[in-house]
């Protein structure tokens, strides 16, 4: 083999693990930049996003677009480039934030980006491509479809067809008024379906709503089940319930008293630290459990809490992808 071909070959196998050490960084911080971003903590997730955003990730590019655009308030030129970066790879979640984007308090500062397509252009554009994938049954573009007419039919088909996202706001549609029921007790049975099969289907919001349901008919051993099931995806309200109710701080549906994972979970909250108001929560609940405590206890609920967070999905307050 001649000098020049192994040395070909020797640069080429450097440049592809130089490139597989490249992405595997940029997929790393796409992660730590969705885990801050679902955590409310839009400004700290920009900087881990933008590492695999400025690599071409459309999912990276969408979600530093919505990052952007919460900090300022509205759609504005930094955030509209990366919605842009992303709908060119046909990302329709950022089409249909650009079509929303008809007005914005930019207009009255004078300072709004020039944009590639009109609003109604991207929206037209996320029709013509999900329309052909919904009459084909594809449940989560049926449910595009939906978030684009805002036609019903829509969204029965998309939960029908399984997508747990439409079978959640088939059910609070319903709680709402939606649909026609001859018997009241009809609408409530159809509630409780939508949630419940959206709850199997792993949505954390339908899960947490499903509980409530549950609790409200009186069936505590369903309301144990559902609650320790949706704290497993790291919903941060059914953590911390869920470990309050473990360690009997109020006892409201008969789980028996365990005070090192009770403890070991609501300190998971700590995490949280400027999103939403899990902060307030946090101060004033560890004290009243570690009251209950000895100190070998409360050592073994940190440890508790440790190996928790090495086995299970990081905390959330899973926003809505779409959101407003």
């Amino acid at each position: 083999m001649s000098t020049h071909l192994v040395c070909a070959l020797l640069i080429t196998a450097l440049s592809s693990s130089a490139f597989a050490q490249t992405s595997l960084e940029q997929q790393a911080a796409k992660e730590q930049g969705l885990i801050l971003y679902n955590q409310n903590k839009a400004v700290s997730a920009a900087p881990f996003l933008t590492v695999a955003a400025e690599a071409g990730d459309h999912e990276a590019q969408y979600f530093l677009g919505e990052c952007l655009r919460k900090k300022n308030h509205y759609m504005n030129a930094e955030a509209r480039k990366w919605y842009e970066a992303s709908a060119a790879q046909d990302d329709l979640y950022a089409m249909i934030q650009l079509g929303r984007s008809e007005k914005n308090l930019c207009e009255l500062s004078q300072d709004c980006p020039t944009r590639k397509k009109a609003p109604i252009e991207w929206l037209n554009e996320a029709q013509r491509l999900a329309k052909p994938k919904a009459e084909q049954g594809d449940a989560e573009a049926m449910f595009i479809m939906y978030q684009l007419t805002i036609d019903q039919d829509w969204l029965e088909k998309s939960a029908n067809a399984g997508n747990a996202i439409a079978q959640y706001w088939m059910a609070i549609g319903e709680q709402e008024g939606s649909g026609v029921f001859l018997l009241p007790w009809k609408r409530s049975e159809s509630i409780a379906k939508w949630l419940k099969a959206s709850s199997e289907g792993g949505y954390p919001k339908a899960m947490m709503a499903y509980v409530a349901v549950l609790y409200k008919e009186g069936d505590m051993a369903g309301v144990r089940h559902w609650l320790e099931e949706v704290a497993k995806t790291g919903e941060q309200n059914a953590v911390s319930t869920y470990g309050a109710y473990l360690t009997h701080t109020p006892d409201r549906v008969g789980y028996p008293l365990d005070l090192v994972k009770g403890y070991g979970l609501v300190s998971l909250l700590k995490e949280l630290d400027g999103g939403g108001s899990a902060q307030v929560y946090l101060e004033e609940k560890l004290p009243e459990i570690a009251a209950k405590m000895t100190p070998k206890q409360i050592k073994e609920a940190n440890e508790f809490a440790k190996n928790w967070k090495a086995t299970h999905p990081p905390l959330s307050f899973f926003p809505d992808k779409l959101s407003r």
